[in-house]
C-alpha cells in the first residue's frame, strides 16, 4: 500500500468530531437519571467514628449534609444549609437532643424536627410547622450508611455474607482511605471512570505489571483468560492464569449495583472467599471516595493492603515519579474530571465496561417505568448477600 503525502496529513487532531459525555450515567444530583437510580440505595457517608459532638462537613451525590450525634448517642444527617435563614449548620453546636443553629439558635434533631427557636415568642409558636432536610441512618460494618432517596421506597440496608461469618480470629473493620483508588482520600474524577476499572482485569498485567513494575504479585503479572457475565447484582468477572505446576489461578471479581467493588486482594495473600468490599462513593460530578470494610485479624490489616509505586506511598513520590509509575489514581484521573465517551475505541477486552454501561442503562430504564432497580431489598428477614468473589487454586 503505497501513503501518499496527502494520507499522511489525515486524522490530525483538527479533524476531531465535537465531543460528548453520556451524562445520564456520569451525573449523581437530584432528578438526574443516575442520580435517582443512586438514591434507590443506601450509602456509606462515613466511619462510625466520624458521628459526634463536632458536626462534620459531608458531600455525597451532589449534596452538601452534616454529620452529628446527639448527646443520646444518636448520629443525625442533615442538609447543611438552615431552614431558616440559610447558613451553614457546620458551626452548629450539637447538644442532648440535637444541633443548634449558630445564628438564630434554632435547634433540629436528628431527623430534622425543629426543636426550639429562642428568637420567637414561647420558644416558637411554629417550630412543629418547620422541619430541617434531613436522610435516615444506619450504623454497620463500622460504617454510617444514609439513604437519600424517596420515603416510599427505603429499600432494608443490606448484610453481606462475607461480613458477616468470620474466619477464626477475624473481625470487621473499616477505612475510610480509599484504598483501592491508588492516590489519596479523595480522587477528583467522575465516579464511573474507576467504578468501570473494577471490571477492567485486562489493565491488571500491563498498568501494575509490566509498566510500572509488579505492584502486586508475579501471579497477577501475566495476561488472564477472562469472561464476563451479569448477575442478579451487576457484572463478574471470571479471569484464569495457568501456573508451571498445572494449577489454575481462578480469580473473580464483582461489580455490584449501586457501587460496590468486590475486589479480592490482589496480592493474593489467601485462597479464598472475598475479605473485603468497598464503596465507590460519588461526592459529585467529579469526585469520589472509596470506603472498605473488611474481615481482619490484626486492626489496620486493610491499609496494609495499600499498593507501592517504586517502593513508595502514592503521596511521597515526585510528579516525575507519577509518570514513570503511574497506577489507577494517573489512568483514571487522567481520562478527565468526566471522561469523554464519544472519543473511546472499544475493543474485545472492554466487554466489561460495555456491560456496566448497559446495566446502568438497563435499570434507569426499569426507574422510568415505574419498577424498582435490582438489588434492592424490602425484607428486613431476607438472607445476606452472598458474593462469588474471590482468589482460588484449582486443578487444571
Amino acid at each position: 500500500m503505497t501513503i501518499t503525502p496527502r494520507d499522511r496529513d489525515l486524522g490530525t487532531g483538527y479533524a476531531m468530531k465535537p465531543s460528548t459525555t453520556r451524562t445520564e450515567l456520569t451525573s449523581v444530583g437530584r432528578g438526574t437519571p443516575t442520580g435517582e437510580l443512586l438514591r434507590r440505595y443506601w450509602h456509606p457517608v462515613g466511619l462510625v467514628s466520624d458521628a459526634t459532638d463536632i458536626p462534620r462537613k459531608v458531600r455525597v451525590l451532589g449534596e452538601d449534609l452534616v454529620l452529628f450525634r446527639d448527646g443520646s448517642g444518636r448520629a443525625g444527617l442533615l442538609h447543611a444549609r438552615c431552614c431558616h435563614r440559610g447558613t451553614t449548620l457546620y458551626y452548629g453546636k450539637v447538644e442532648g437532643d440535637g444541633l443548634r443553629c449558630c445564628y438564630h439558635g434554632w435547634k433540629f434533631d436528628a431527623e430534622g424536627h425543629c426543636l426550639e427557636q429562642p428568637c420567637e415568642p414561647e420558644g416558637g409558636l411554629f417550630k412543629d410547622k418547620v422541619r430541617q432536610p434531613w436522610y435516615p441512618l444506619e450504623e454497620r460494618y463500622g460504617l454510617i450508611f444514609a439513604y437519600l432517596g424517596p420515603a416510599e421506597k427505603k429499600p432494608v440496608l443490606p448484610r453481606y455474607e462475607c461480613l458477616e461469618n468470620m474466619d477464626d480470629g477475624e473481625f470487621v473493620e473499616a477505612d475510610d482511605s480509599s484504598i483501592g483508588g491508588g492516590g489519596p482520600a479523595i480522587i477528583p474524577c467522575n465516579w464511573l471512570q474507576h467504578f468501570e476499572n473494577v471490571v477492567d482485569p485486562y489493565h491488571v498485567p500491563v498498568l501494575h505489571g509490566s509498566f510500572s513494575g509488579p505492584q502486586f504479585t508475579t501471579m497477577m503479572a501475566s495476561m488472564p483468560q477472562v469472561t464476563f457475565e451479569m448477575s442478579p447484582r451487576g457484572v463478574t468477572v471470571r479471569s484464569i492464569r495457568r501456573q508451571d505446576d498445572g494449577k489454575v489461578f481462578y480469580r473473580v471479581t464483582e461489580a455490584a449495583l449501586p457501587t460496590l467493588r468486590v475486589v479480592p486482594n490482589p496480592r493474593v495473600a489467601q485462597f479464598a472467599r472475598v475479605e473485603s468490599i468497598g464503596w465507590t462513593l460519588p461526592i459529585d460530578d467529579t469526585s469520589f471516595r472509596i470506603y472498605v470494610a473488611g474481615r481482619v485479624k490484626t486492626s489496620g490489616d486493610i491499609g496494609r493492603m495499600r499498593s507501592k509505586f517504586n517502593g513508595k506511598f502514592w503521596w511521597d513520590m515526585s510528579e516525575r515519579e507519577h509518570q514513570q509509575f503511574p497506577g489507577d489514581y494517573e489512568a483514571q484521573v487522567g481520562q478527565g474530571p468526566v471522561t469523554i465517551h464519544s472519543e473511546e475505541h472499544f475493543g474485545q477486552s472492554d466487554r466489561g465496561i460495555l456491560m456496566i454501561r448497559r446495566m446502568l442503562s438497563d435499570q434507569l430504564e426499569a426507574l422510568a417505568a415505574g419498577r424498582d432497580p435490582i438489588g434492592v431489598s424490602f425484607d428486613s428477614n431476607g438472607p445476606p448477600v452472598e458474593f462469588e468473589a474471590g482468589n482460588f487454586i484449582r486443578d487444571a
